[in-house]
Formats: C-alpha cells, sequence, structure tokens
C-alpha cells in the first residue's frame, strides 16, 4: 500500500492506494502495477514529484529525453498556452548521458524501486547507439523509449519518424545495442502512421509509444509576431486527445506488439478509453504541468471506474473483437 503524501489540499486525499492485481498489465514482459506512466518531458527524472508522493505507486515513469551531449535547449520564450493545451519548444534540454549515470540514476534508485523507462533522443544514428549503449547496463532501466521525432543532421535535417526507411534504420540500430526492450515513440505529423509503425517493428521494437506531440504555433496578437521563439513547436494537451486515441486503434487494429497510449488524458474514463481503443498502458504528460497529483489520482480512480463500466481486469480491454 502506497501513501499519497501532502495530497489532501488537491483532492486526493492522504488515504493509502492499495495495489490491485484487477490494474496490472504487462508491458513488453515486464510487469506493472497499473498502466499510469508520466510521460517524458513532464516529469524531469522524478525527483520534484518524489517530494509530493511515493513514485511507487506509479507504473513507471519516462524520465527526461536524454541526448549524448548536454544541451541548453532552445532560446526562451519557449512555452505558450491554448485554449485546450499548450505549444512548446524546449528542445531537449538536459544534462547528457555521462550526467544522468553518474548522479540522475543513482539518485533515482534511493526513492523508486521499480525499472524506469529511458527517454533517448539523437540526431544520428550513431548518437542514439551512444546513448543507449551507454545506459544499457543501468539496472534501474526497464525499457529504452526511443524518440524519433529527432532532426537527422545526416539527411538535411528530416526527422527520423517521417518516412518508413529512416525509423527502421534507427530502431535497429538501437536494436543492436540492447537486450533490453525497444518502444519507439512515434510522430503523429507523418501522412500514414500505421505504415510508419509497421516499419519501426519489423525492425526490432518490442512496442509504440503513440503519439508524439502535434507541430502549432500561438501568434501574440499586440505585437504581430509568433509567441515562442522558435516560432512552431509541439501541441500536446485535452485538445490531442482524439487524434492519438484514432492512431492507436489503427496501429493496434494491424499490428500486434504492446502500445503506449499518449496525448491529452487527464480523466480516468480516458485512460479507459486509450486502453479500449487497444493500448497496454497509457502515458500522462500535459496534465502533470497543471496538477502534480494527476496520476496518483488516477490510479485511485481506475478500480471504481472499473466497477462502473463493468471491468473485470485491464488487460481484458486489448481482446478486441475488431482486432
Amino acid at each position: 500500500m502506497t501513501q499519497v503524501k501532502n495530497a489532501g489540499v488537491r483532492g486526493v486525499g492522504t488515504a493509502t492506494i492499495p495495489t490491485d492485481d484487477r490494474l496490472k498489465v504487462d508491458l513488453c514482459g515486464i510487469e506493472l502495477d497499473n498502466p499510469i506512466i508520466p510521460a517524458s518531458g513532464t516529469f524531469g527524472f522524478g525527483h520534484d514529484f518524489a517530494q509530493l508522493y511515493d513514485l511507487n505507486m506509479l507504473g513507471t515513469f519516462s524520465f527526461k529525453g536524454t541526448t549524448q551531449e548536454a544541451r541548453l535547449g532552445n532560446p526562451t520564450p519557449r512555452i505558450a498556452e491554448c485554449e485546450t493545451g499548450m505549444i512548446n519548444a524546449v528542445g531537449l534540454q538536459n544534462p547528457g548521458v555521462e550526467w544522468v549515470k553518474k548522479e540522475e540514476l543513482p539518485r533515482l534508485r534511493e526513492y523508486f524501486a521499480k525499472p524506469v523507462m529511458a527517454n533517448v533522443s539523437g540526431f544520428s544514428l550513431n548518437e542514439y547507439c551512444y546513448v543507449v549503449s551507454a545506459l544499457n547496463e543501468e539496472p534501474n532501466i526497464g525499457w529504452f523509449e526511443v524518440n524519433i521525432s529527432c532532426p537527422n543532421v545526416h539527411a538535411d535535417g528530416m526527422n527520423f519518424g517521417s518516412v518508413p526507411q529512416a525509423a527502421a534504420e534507427v530502431t535497429h540500430a538501437v536494436r543492436e545495442v540492447t537486450c533490453k526492450p525497444v518502444i519507439v515513440k512515434l510522430s503523429p505529423n507523418v501522412t500514414d502512421v500505421v505504415e510508419i509503425a509497421r516499419a519501426c517493428v519489423d525492425a526490432g521494437a518490442d512496442g509504440l509509444s503513440v503519439i508524439n506531440t502535434l507541430v502549432g504555433m500561438r501568434i501574440d496578437m499586440k505585437t504581430r509576431k509568433p509567441v515562442i521563439a522558435n516560432h512552431i513547436g509541439g501541441y500536446s494537451g485535452p485538445g490531442i486527445f482524439a487524434i492519438a486515441l484514432r492512431m492507436v486503434y489503427q496501429i493496434t487494429k494491424e499490428i500486434d506488439v504492446p502500445v503506449i497510449g499518449i496525448g491529452g488524458i487527464h480523466t480516468v474514463d480516458q485512460v479507459l478509453e486509450m486502453m479500449m481503443a487497444g493500448a497496454t498502458a497509457v502515458q500522462v504528460g500535459t496534465a502533470n504541468l497543471i496538477d502534480p497529483f494527476v496520476c496518483p489520482r488516477l490510479i485511485a480512480d481506475l478500480p471504481k471506474a472499473m466497477d462502473r463500466y463493468g471491468i473485470r481486469r485491464l488487460s481484458e480491454l486489448k481482446q478486441r473483437t475488431d482486432r
């Protein structure tokens, strides 16, 4: 049983959240106590959230996207609010893989006893392989989540995830340097997401994260200029849920691998809806920035919602008759 710390003021309450076997799911051969996973980019390395509640109540979490060298990211301003979400162009700011190995992962082991998901980014095949190789022997890493929305510097800036061949190449390269599960995080900014998904699975992906952010922008009405310095950025939040749901449905109908559904999730009904569409687990992103207790609340509310809809076990939701 897990205690939610200091959460009463946000509506979670101070009661314990018991482990419920009905919530357990299998993600690429590793059992999760529940399907709730904070998404990379909104949870850092978990340190700040660990001051609020016991992270071990989570299924797992995906830590900050990591590259070979430290990155300062894009110039500010780099975040803009929208009516149904936000635009961000942070630019993969992170301390670099060697710092993650030396400082972040040992610190994380002090308060998170479960396998963690390592989100990996790169601007060349060599960089992806370097980062995965550097982290491969870390005992608390359970999965590699490979972000293929990064621009390939050796292909005139074309994103790795924009065409099947490039997506397959990075998947195959990473698959060759680790025996741990490889989950490829797909971009929605493509013509046929199923084609990209199939290319990744054929190249060795054990699972897929669907979806990364869409592309959006905001304009300042007074200055008549883009709000963020990068002009355009990733659009996330409640406004993209229906798009993410559709892509998860399309992929899982055609391809039989575990899929993590991502995009605009902030209610327990949306968690169940995403799993009914075929997702094995879900990631919660932008909602963490609005309410840091959203993930514990979802976990606490899942059993009640399952009872309401007559769901015996979450693992049964993937057994769609139209697959």
